[in-house]
């Protein structure tokens, strides 16, 4: 281990022994490698929380996650904390379990990303348990309002009202959305902003006009045949897997993306632009949002500041290939 670390064996002795002679530094970088490497700590040494943050997130096939991970992972790095992630899988651990080990192994902190408390109807204990500990935790996007944690997001309502207009801009007056499951918090938000714009122009929302699915290409793909069976012509989706799903089920109705139907993705995620057509989509700013969550969390372990507050952050409408002109105004124009 002192190989590892780069400091000499008697170093290590005087960390685990506590000795003094050693920096706070070198005798962090002792307890950290400690904490990797799996090695128990010597009973005196447990109380010393070691300088790991549990970064939990519920899956890496939406390339928003990985795109997430390498920011928040980055700058937890340059902050001197290294970075555990823990990714809930189908039959695999639960987002409690990985909680519970994040307490056993003294971890300074941990941030969340799309967890359970985005969800309404999910449970919650553990972050009850994560409260009464005292720990310092951070959430990415919206959450319920009991769970009093600092928090960054993208403002849904501007992401809604970016993709609104855009829409209505090209002349589509049957416009739909669609969202994730009904208890998810952000989606709440998105449909709240989708009514309050529909209203502000004086747009009637059609019938059947939202539908709520499984943030994953079939959920999308399922949910918008019924859109389009309902003459929608332009979808706001939650997510860009949820928009190619979208996509697909356009394209299995005999119909095209843009000239048929259009098409507005959220996220940007990663290699999003090389689909056929690229997504015009909602970007979130995850380079800001991952940097704000690290520094809110540090404030908390380093000064023991915490302000359940949430740092909103503006989205970026993003114009690509999948929206275009509503088909009447065509026709009118030729």
């Amino acid at each position: 281990m002192a190989k590892k670390v780069g400091v000499s064996e008697a170093t290590v002795s005087r960390v685990l022994n506590g000795k003094p002679g050693v920096s706070d530094a070198t005798r962090a970088a002792v307890l950290t490698a400690l904490d990797v490497l799996g090695y128990e700590r010597p009973t005196q040494l447990r109380g010393e929380r070691a300088r790991l943050v549990g970064l939990v997130l519920p899956e890496l096939g939406n390339p928003i996650f990985p795109a997430l991970a390498e920011v928040i992972g980055g700058a937890l790095a340059q902050q001197g904390f290294t970075p555990v992630l823990c990714t809930r899988t189908a039959g695999g651990l639960s987002e409690a379990d990985y909680v519970e080990m994040l307490i056993d192994q003294q971890v300074s902190g941990v941030v969340f990303a799309g967890g359970h408390y985005m969800e309404a109807d999910a449970p919650h204990e553990h972050y009850y348990r994560l409260l009464e500990l005292g720990l310092p935790v951070v959430l990415v996007n919206a959450a319920c309002d009991d769970l009093e944690f600092p928090r960054v997001a993208t403002d849904d309502v501007v992401a809604v009202e970016q993709a609104f207009g855009h829409l209505t801009s090209l002349g589509h007056e049957r416009i739909g959305l669609l969202l994730g499951p009904e208890d998810h918090v952000p989606s709440r938000r998105k449909l709240a902003a989708f009514t309050e714009a529909a209203a502000r122009v004086g747009l009637d929302i059609p019938p059947k006009a939202v539908e709520h699915a499984l943030f994953a290409l079939e959920g999308g793909q399922s949910a918008t045949a019924r859109l389009i069976a309902n003459g929608i012509t332009g979808i706001i989706c939650a997510s860009d897997p949820l928009a190619l799903g979208a996509i697909r089920a356009v394209r299995r109705a005999g119909l095209s993306v843009p000239e048929d139907v259009s098409v507005v993705g959220f996220d940007d995620s990663a290699f999003i632009n090389c689909t056929h057509p690229p997504l015009t989509t909602v970007r979130q700013p995850i380079e800001a949002m991952g940097r704000a969550a690290v520094t809110l969390l540090v404030n908390q372990i380093e000064r023991g500041t915490v302000h359940a507050e949430e740092l909103l952050y503006e989205p970026e409408l993003v114009v690509r290939g999948s929206t275009a002109p509503a088909r009447a105004q065509v026709n009118a124009s030729i």
